[in-house]
């Protein structure tokens, strides 16, 4: 028999979520494809699993899909009040949101019917809390899963209705921080990206200011194979201002004095815009071949493809591994510093121009493109003098900084959050004290 790994005070009386919800239940699945149950408009929101996953705050306030009045008469599918509490059942268990409008579910849903015999929001940040159970109770068969009947059988913790309340309030408070400060990095990142089209499209004079845009001021611009830029600019082929190189191939079998194992990037490990280390793999390789394989600090990573997100997406190497090689579906990019920025070759490879030169140059099949030496060595770029290069670079470096602080505060938030709800839904720390000084 399953029993929780959580211990609470003597004085939280504990009781099933059958006993806390006016009524605990599932939905079904209109025939898909059917137009007589599924329309684009004025229809009933019918809410997945995927839809909890995208929402943003605790509340689910939209869904991808809507279905008729025929679909709930014909159909499993039922029709849910607002503040119902959603619990994901198949494959992503425990995902939990707040239902926000009326709406439907599918069968992968649970469904916990208000009104509640605690106070809501401490039951959602309960439920929140315990989703690492669910999955361990799951049968973890193809798809890991649990029911409905573990989920009316579930046990919840009830302290008074005041330790609730406060509970909830506290904790509703950090997930509105959390909330704000991931919008805060989503506008910044969009400034960056208009930022970017700005600073590759018009540079920054000597002055550190955006020229005027070609509309206004057509005399600081010339005619190129990629239109119109600034005088000053030149456009240059990538393989005539840097080093391109291919990496190791793997699945030699060296072994004797001559080989040696070495930490070595894969496509997965190169992010657009930074270089994931948390899963660095090894490669044996032979000495001799070391240098030719090794990565600089300064490098700028290329992937070869993949899915199309992956296309030519990369970042600058800063040596945090050392030595480390790369593999063969990963360009190593060695830039000519007299001529090309490393950091300004990564940011114009990242924008919609850089983007868009490879997917047109690629080989593509389905859901996949890669692109080859070759293709990436013809690869154009408008080329301001270093200069211009390192003030542009300055620029999105600012935006840059502004970003990682803010991620930097997200991350101790939700860290923060984590803790306390480990603190206050065991009872471990108490809310009482707080309620005395009301």
């Amino acid at each position: 028999m399953y029993e929780p790994r959580h211990q609470w005070p003597d004085d939280w009386p504990a009781m099933p979520l059958a006993d806390i919800a006016r009524h605990v239940t599932s939905g079904g699945t209109p025939t898909s494809g059917s137009p007589r149950y599924y329309t684009e408009h004025n229809g009933i929101p019918f809410a997945k699993t995927e839809d909890l996953t995208r929402a943003r705050s605790k509340y689910l306030e939209q869904c991808e899909l809507q279905i008729t009045a025929s679909a709930l008469k014909e159909s499993a599918a039922k029709r849910y009040p607002i503040g119902t509490i959603l619990v994901s059942m198949y494959g992503t268990i425990g995902a939990t949101k707040v239902t926000a409008c009326e709406l439907a579910a599918n069968q992968a849903l649970c469904a916990l019917i208000p009104p509640f015999s605690c106070h809501p929001d401490y039951l959602y940040h309960h439920l929140e809390y315990i989703r690492p159970d669910w999955v361990r109770f799951s049968g973890q068969t193809t798809q890991a899963n649990i029911n409905g009947a573990t989920v009316r059988a579930r046990r919840i913790p009830l302290p008074n209705a005041s330790e609730q309340r406060k509970i909830a309030q506290i904790l509703d408070t950090l997930a509105t921080a959390i909330r704000e400060t991931d919008a805060i990095i989503d506008k910044l990142k969009l400034v960056k990206q208009g930022l970017l089209h700005d600073l590759l499209t018009r540079g920054v004079d000597e002055n550190g200011e955006l020229r005027l845009p070609p509309s206004e001021a057509p005399h600081l611009y010339k005619e190129s194979p990629l239109g119109w830029i600034p005088n000053e600019w030149g456009v240059l082929n990538l393989g005539d201002v840097a080093a391109i190189n291919s990496g190791v191939t793997l699945g030699r079998s060296l072994t004797g004095h001559g080989a040696i194992e070495l930490p070595y990037l894969r496509v997965a490990n190169v992010q657009d815009g930074y270089v994931d280390l948390s899963d660095i793999k090894t490669v044996v390789v032979l000495r001799d071949e070391i240098e030719r394989f090794a990565l600089a600090d300064g490098d700028v990573l290329m992937n070869e493809g993949g899915d199309y997100d992956k296309l030519g997406r990369g970042t600058v190497w800063r040596a945090q591994i050392n030595p480390c090689l790369h593999q063969n579906h990963v360009f190593r990019v060695r830039c000519n510093r007299e001529v090309l920025v490393p950091d300004y070759l990564a940011a114009y490879s990242a924008s919609p121009r850089g983007k868009a030169f490879f997917v047109l140059s690629s080989k593509q099949s389905t859901n996949l493109a890669s692109i080859n030496s070759t293709q990436l060595k013809a690869f154009p770029i408008e080329c301001p003098s270093l200069p211009e290069q390192y003030r542009i670079m300055e620029k999105l470096d600012s935006v840059d900084g502004r970003v990682s602080s803010e991620q930097s505060e997200l991350q101790k938030l939700r860290a923060f959050k984590s803790a306390l709800m480990d603190d206050l839904l065991t009872g471990r720390v108490r809310v009482t004290p707080l309620l005395e000084q009301q």
